[in-house]
């Protein structure tokens, strides 16, 4: 199964194993113990896509035949537990660790469930019986009960209850529970209060060092306006407009919103969503200001939405939405979903049109931190611990630039200009030395995106998409006959074929070309015909990668050329059509040059 990265296991365990059973001590503890053993595997094999999951069938046999009445037995078939076991072994199905109870054609899932609780002791105080029984009423009281799933969120409470009692801190229920517990959660209050304007001052520096945080590095040169501020086209990456909202998340602020009341301890980044109005500046002063849009209740948490718009002045440059979910503050009886939250998209069920491996770096989150992130979780191995992992994880938000910026070079040619807004949800979290494979589908100028740990094929972005702007340039309004280049013409028709039949070129063609076209001896312009990727596309200016092959052209000999005036092999020998590359695949430009690109 770890071989083929596919697998689907079924434990058998009983009624009897999970609420015991008078006078069957041995089976009992034996199917209690094949829970245990499937709850392990189903942690284990996760990662290689090995499911496991636990059923407890009511069913006849020879065995309750004996004690079962006919007419029981007989409505017990095994019939009605065996499509629930095809379910659990289909490769649609997600499950895994479950634990269902199954007969008669009734199924219902199990789970854990446990009190606040309370704690009976101080610091340097014994913990004696009479305590105990003196809270055990509060102790039993499954009022606002959290529900743990793993062993990281059982072990988190009680790390933060020797931290509390440590600190002399009143320590009152369950750490995980401690949002719904006291004042708790108030949507009708919380919704609509802003938090306090804060003001984000940057220079180059700040915008280089993001950067390198998500893994632009020299050795590429498509990089370098990212990296030098002597470039003449340095720019900021679009997801850099994420900083600004997120000084005004660590200023505290969101402490003192009335009607949460929740445990920062336990507030998790569950999705982010990042619109940009116009480019960002490269230094300056931007101010934020956050609004709490919504407050969610998903039964083991609550979400909290945070709509934050960003200025330069009066001008609006980004917008942020933030969704935070807060570990065993649900329950407070509101509503799960929200109009205002920007909703995820899953991809097509297609293969994807591009993908992107790029390595992180071990020190990946020691430079990302750098940006703002000062959260202890990326860098401190004790800390890490605590929060039930081997070593410190990458930032969500780290990993959510470098997709963004496979997304930017793949399909806008690193224009920052292009870039209109992206959403993700974070699944699961990033080891820094770990490789993230990026995986992108584009339909028109969405380009949807799914991004995972290439070792583990592991998902950690998920519901994912990239929205961008239309290429300038590569539409036919776009275009400017100022230049007096009678090839514009030509390569507006080219566009015009590429968008109408642009996936059936791609499957014939399958190159990119770069076209250089002179004039008066100079260079005067330059496009990219991309039928390798996606449903193709036409750019105005140089591919971004390398071109399959390359063709430097005069305005006047391209359209002799196209017009059929002049032979393209006679123009080679004589030096008027230049060839750099692959020169075979020139043949297969006839299906646009010859038919289609008609005056």
């Amino acid at each position: 199964m770890k071989n083929q990265k596919f697998g689907r296991i079924i434990m058998t365990a009983s009624a009897a194993g999970i609420y015991g059973n008078f006078g069957q001590a041995n089976y009992s503890a034996a199917k209690l113990g094949m829970l245990g053993l499937a709850n392990t595997l189903a942690i284990e094999g996760r990662k290689y896509n090995v499911h496991c999951n636990t059923i407890a069938p009511v069913a006849g046999s020879r065995l309750t035949e004996t004690v079962m009445p006919p007419d029981l037995v007989a409505s017990l078939k095994p019939e009605y537990v065996a499509p629930l076991v095809l379910w659990l072994c289909h490769e649609q199905c997600q499950e895994n660790g479950g634990l269902f109870e199954v007969g008669a054609g009734w199924i219902g899932k199990l789970r854990w469930e446990r009190s606040q609780g309370h704690t009976v002791r101080q610091k340097n105080q014994p913990m004696t019986p009479e305590a105990v029984r003196d809270q055990w009423d509060r102790i039993c009281d499954f009022t606002d009960a959290t529900k743990p799933t793993n062993i990281q969120e059982s072990l988190q409470s009680i790390v933060s209850v020797l931290s509390q009692v440590e600190s002399e801190e009143g320590v009152d229920a369950n750490p995980t529970a401690a949002a719904a517990s006291a004042v708790g959660i108030n949507p009708a209050e919380a919704v609509g209060q802003k938090l306090p304007p804060t003001t984000f001052s940057f220079t180059h520096t700040q915008c280089i060092l993001y950067a390198l945080g998500v893994g632009m590095s020299t050795k590429d040169p498509d990089h370098l306006r990212f990296l030098y501020e002597g470039h003449p086209d340095f720019s900021c990456l679009p997801t850099f407009g994420v900083i600004p909202s997120q000084a005004a998340m660590m200023d505290g602020g969101l402490s003192s919103v009335p009607g949460l009341n929740i445990d920062f301890t336990q507030v998790l980044h569950g999705e982010q969503y990042l619109e940009l109005h116009k480019p960002l500046p490269t230094s300056g002063s931007l101010t934020s200001e956050t609004t709490i849009a919504d407050v969610l209740d998903k039964g083991s948490g609550a979400v909290i939405l945070l709509d934050v718009n960003t200025y330069s002045g009066d001008e609006l440059v980004a917008y942020n939405q933030w969704s935070v979910f807060v570990v065993g503050a649900g329950g407070f009886g509101g509503r799960r979903t929200s109009e205002k939250a920007k909703a995820l998209l899953p991809p097509p069920k297609r293969a994807p049109d591009a993908v992107v491996i790029d390595s992180t770096t071990r020190d990946q989150a020691a430079l990302y931190r750098l940006s703002g992130d000062w959260n202890p979780l990326h860098i401190d191995p004790s800390f890490a611990a605590m929060g039930g992992f081997k070593a410190p994880i990458l930032h969500g938000l780290c990993s959510f630039g470098f997709a963004a910026r496979h997304v930017l070079k793949q399909f806008a040619a690193n224009d920052p200009s292009r870039f209109k807004a992206i959403k993700v949800r974070f699944v699961k979290p990033v080891m820094p030395g770990q490789s993230l494979q990026t995986e992108m589908w584009k339909e028109g100028n969405r380009i949807h995106i799914q991004c995972k740990v290439k070792e583990t094929d592991a998902v950690v972005l998920a519901g994912a998409y990239m929205d961008l702007h239309p290429a300038s340039g590569a539409s036919p309004e776009n275009l400017t006959q100022g230049g007096g280049l009678q090839s514009e013409l030509v390569f507006a028709e080219i566009g015009r074929r590429i968008k109408d039949l642009g996936a059936e070129l791609v499957k014939k063609v399958n190159a990119v070309f770069g076209w250089e076209i002179t004039k008066d001896g100079k260079n005067a312009a330059q496009w990219t015909i991309d039928l390798k990727n996606g449903s193709g596309s036409l750019q105005k200016g140089p591919y971004s990668g390398k071109a399959d092959v390359t063709f430097t052209v005069s305005d006047e000999d391209f359209m002799e050329v196209v017009q059929g005036k002049l032979n393209p092999q006679k123009a080679f020998f004589s030096g008027k059509l230049k060839v750099r590359g692959n020169i075979m695949l020139s043949q297969k430009l006839e299906v646009i040059l010859k038919d289609y690109a008609k005056l």
